[in-house]
């Protein structure tokens, strides 16, 4: 399933006004949200999580796991090509940003501490994510 179609470019005028204050800081500005704080961080129902951004699917539920860090985390993106890894050396650190591959949107980062099958910790901030319920 690839539902890759296009990139989506707005201008900064077009994402502040289709975006809350914190979502646009979030996914435009590389911020993160207080861990515990996001509405669905530890939801267990069913569904299909997207950008907040472009609405691109993301990740489904049966991917999502209690992390203990207070921020969704997920074993994979819906498919490979949902999301892209771009190295980040901000804050003295080295990490890997994951963002939307269709319209770039910073939705969080990915870690090697994650349970099977993957060994991934996809630690994405839950005001980048739409929940779609299924």
């Amino acid at each position: 399933m690839n539902t890759k179609t296009f990139k989506v470019v707005k201008t900064d005028a077009e994402w502040r006004e289709q975006l809350t204050p914190e979502q646009y800081q979030i996914t435009r500005n590389h911020g993160t949200e207080r861990a515990f704080s996001s509405p669905n961080f530890d939801s267990k129902l069913k569904g299909v999580y997207k950008c907040v951004c472009c609405d691109r699917p993301l990740y489904k539920s049966e991917a999502k796991y209690e992390s203990g860090t207070g921020w969704p985390s997920f074993t994979n993106p819906i498919e490979p090509d949902a999301v892209i890894a771009v190295e980040d050396r901000s804050y003295g650190m080295l990490r890997t940003e994951i963002k939307c591959s269709d319209c770039d949107a910073h939705l969080g980062h990915v870690f090697p501490d994650g349970p099977a099958p993957t060994g991934l910790r996809y630690c994405m901030n839950g005001n980048a994510l739409v929940f779609d319920q299924a």
